[in-house]
């Protein structure tokens, strides 16, 4: 079974899709990590992000792995023998990736790898577009949402963690000009697939998402 789990940016997306793929005992995809992990790349080359072409280049010889943790289902995410885990969470890389994301030769060439990572089933994948173009034959569909408030509050809450202090006034608005990149884009905008179930996630904790996400997730199960 495919379980998709899609949203904008700091809904909880990655948190939920660890969670219950450990309670399903099911593998993990965060595909936003891959984008970030290309964005990560061009950085390093000192590609010209407003050409596309360069983009799509970098991309072509891109290759991305992934290590996980057996216990936390928590993966490393590795790039020509490099750790770069905590590089692609970087500010810098969270203010690009949507300029890399939105090219599409580039989603064209990472769909084809996360449809390959999916092959053998039984997998929860997260992203924006993992329910809609991805995965639309996925058996359950979730789509997480929240806020821009909410979603400002736990984004400066990871980087508190990190002790890096920033404006939440100022991440509520990179997430809402984030938000707009990404569902007005061409190739594959974020949207709710129709079938999906809308999860709002405001002021719930992460144990209740997931048991509200897991519900489906057994009910489905049951069914077939």
């Amino acid at each position: 079974m495919i379980i998709a789990i899609d949203g904008p940016a700091a809904s909880g997306k990655s948190t939920i899709a660890r969670l219950v793929a450990k309670k399903m005992g099911y593998d993990y995809l965060d595909t936003g990590a891959m984008y970030r992990a290309l964005t990560w790349k061009a950085l390093s080359e000192k590609v010209d992000f407003s050409d596309e072409k360069q983009l799509a280049n970098i991309a072509k010889k891109f290759k991305i792995f992934f290590e996980t943790d057996p216990k936390t289902l928590k993966k490393k995410v590795i790039v020509e023998d490099k750790d770069i885990t905590k590089e692609i969470r970087s500010t810098k890389v969270s203010s690009l990736v949507s300029i890399v994301s939105k090219v599409p030769a580039i989603r064209q060439m990472l769909v084809g790898e996360q449809r390959a990572f999916a092959k053998k089933g039984n997998v929860v994948v997260e992203g924006r577009d993992i329910g809609t173009v991805v995965f639309p034959q996925a058996e359950v569909k979730i789509f997480l949402t929240a806020t821009p408030a909410e979603r400002a509050k736990r984004r400066q809450q990871e980087f508190l963690k990190k002790g890096i202090k920033i404006d939440k006034t100022a991440l509520e608005r990179k997430i809402v000009e984030r938000d707009h990149i990404d569902s007005t884009r061409q190739s594959s905008p974020l949207v709710k697939a129709q079938d999906a179930h809308l999860v709002n996630t405001d002021n719930k904790t992460v144990r209740e998402v997931a048991r509200e996400v897991l519900k489906y997730c057994l009910k489905e199960l049951k069914e077939r």
